[in-house]
């Protein structure tokens, strides 16, 4: 048995305590427990913060130690700091993971090129803002998986008052998306965003070729001169059609689902305005500034991780949900689910044998209250056990009575005492088990600044979880067997099983 092993094995059979005996057997655990990430200096002017708790989670200081010795194990400060550096950390793919550069920290050559081309991006959003293009009402980005999720969730989160033009993310292949989003355009005043790395996504290139044909049938003379391409390959996009005045790009090393922070946010910084999309990276650089300095159990994006592994690969808990107490972070469920999803759930650990433990939970969630009303039952009082995660915000999105918001949050803060507490009944069927773990994370206001701190946070506890379970969550090859298969039933090319054949005939295919 390996140290790594061995630690694990330690872990697995530390006691487990309640966590009202947790609370009571350590004074000082909310403050230790808990840690805060300031968006700045806290000036006159201060950006705020965002406050991360999990005291309420099952790790007792005995778990904390035991995993900063895995942790250690694992090198996880040799893998942190190859990934700050720009070193080649996806290694099946064989290349670096440089999101980071994008917001001011990495390797200096790559921070330099992200500099330049935002500057690019910000040129041509203000061209665009000022009419270079003629009046611009609409905008309809189009992509999907990490093209989409993440500007679907950042504009609906800030850009719904003020904004410069109304956007609509597509990323469906069905063309019920599509129509929904031509129905609400007005062609002579619509642009299009055609947002791939690779510039050969079929659903993408579907739906902006589709996209294309709308803006001729309805008298734009130059389809092609309403497109601005998002790609990490520029070269395919002007070889579509695309001038390069309109193609911005972004590194190979970004991956999708860390790509919000370049030429994919363009839909972001056009609908926002520069200066909002630039404090949106601010905030992200805040908690990446944490994430390379703090230590051990100090660093919250590591004390996150080591919850997230002890509940799905010591406990073999397999689900952990998140609910925002903010309909504005409605979207932050789904977009958690493909980062982490996507990033971590993999079945070989770095040297491709088989991992010897459950790795990734499969995210799920909600938004609060609404999801109180729906399956909260579960989680009070279910057979199913899981951390579940909340989000909320101290200021309110609203100008309305403040009751609202005041219910609102006492409504979050409720859940996650209950589910600890539960209550004793002589009826079952009124009887709550409690002893159910849940973390808090409280924005003092929802901003740009605190939206990328979120997101940042939640990009960094994925690494670090990967670094705990020995994986590499920078490769994806899982997302495409199922493309690879749609596109050999397109081709007939290959025999399927006699269940596949008999739904292509089912629906006319074959």
């Amino acid at each position: 048995m390996n140290t790594a092993e061995a630690i694990r094995a330690k872990i697995a059979q530390l006691p487990r305590p309640t966590l009202t005996e947790l609370f009571a057997a350590e004074p000082d655990r909310v403050a230790r427990m808990s840690g805060r990430v300031m968006l700045d200096d806290g000036g006159e002017d201060s950006l705020g913060g965002v406050l991360f708790d999990w005291s309420k989670s099952h790790l007792s200081a005995a778990h904390l130690a035991a995993f900063e010795e895995l942790a250690g194990a694992m090198d996880f400060a040799g893998r942190r700091a190859a990934l700050l550096t720009g070193e080649r950390v996806n290694t099946t793919e064989n290349r670096a993971a440089e999101h980071m550069a994008q917001r001011g920290l990495g390797r200096a050559s790559s921070v330099e090129e992200a500099e330049a081309l935002h500057a690019r991006m910000r040129g041509l959003v203000g061209a665009i803002q000022a009419g270079a293009l003629g009046e611009i009402k609409h905008l309809i980005h189009i992509g999907i998986g990490g093209s989409a999720l993440g500007p679907a969730m950042a504009i609906d989160a800030l850009a719904r008052d003020g904004a410069f033009c109304a956007v609509h993310v597509v990323s469906n292949i069905d063309g019920c998306a599509l129509e929904a989003a031509f129905a609400a355009c007005d062609p002579a005043t619509t642009l299009i965003a055609v947002a791939s790395k690779t510039f050969t996504t079929t659903e993408t290139i579907t739906n902006a070729l589709s996209a294309l044909d709308w803006l001729g049938q309805n008298g734009v003379a130059d389809p092609f001169g309403r497109v601005v391409a998002l790609t990490a390959a520029p070269e395919k996009a002007v070889e579509w059609g695309v001038d390069e005045t309109r193609v911005l790009p972004f590194p190979e090393s970004v991956g999708g689902r860390y790509s919000l922070w370049s030429s994919i946010g363009f839909p972001i910084a056009l609908a926002l305005g520069w200066d909002d999309f630039a404090e949106m990276l601010a905030g992200a650089a805040a908690v990446d500034r944490h994430f390379a300095e703090a230590e051990g159990a100090a660093n919250l994006c590591l004390r996150a991780a080591f919850a997230d592994y002890y509940y799905a690969s010591v406990l073999g808990q397999q689900t952990r949900a998140c609910f925002a107490y903010d309909e504005r972070l409605r979207l932050l469920p789904f977009y958690l689910q493909q980062l982490e999803m996507e990033s971590n759930g993999k079945c070989v650990d770095l040297a491709g044998a088989p991992l010897a433990m459950p790795s990734a939970p499969i995210t799920w969630g909600g938004v609060g209250t609404d999801a109180q009303h729906a399956v909260f039952q579960l989680l009070h009082q279910g057979t199913v056990e899981l951390p579940v995660d909340f989000v909320a915000c101290v200021a309110p999105g609203d100008a309305l009575d403040p009751a609202h918001h005041r219910i609102l949050l006492m409504n979050c803060f409720a859940q996650g005492a209950a589910l600890m507490a539960g209550r004793a009944a002589k009826d079952g069927a009124r009887a709550y088990p409690g002893n159910r773990p849940s973390a808090t994370i409280l924005i003092d206001a929802l901003t740009p600044a605190s939206l990328g701190a979120l997101v940042a946070f939640h990009e960094h506890r994925t690494f670090a979880n990967a670094v705990l379970l020995g994986i590499n969550p920078f490769d994806q090859f899982g997302v495409e067997l199922g493309k690879e298969v749609a596109k050999a039933l397109e081709k007939g090319e290959v025999a399927f099983d006699p269940g596949t054949s008999a739904l292509m005939a089912a629906a006319g295919l074959s």
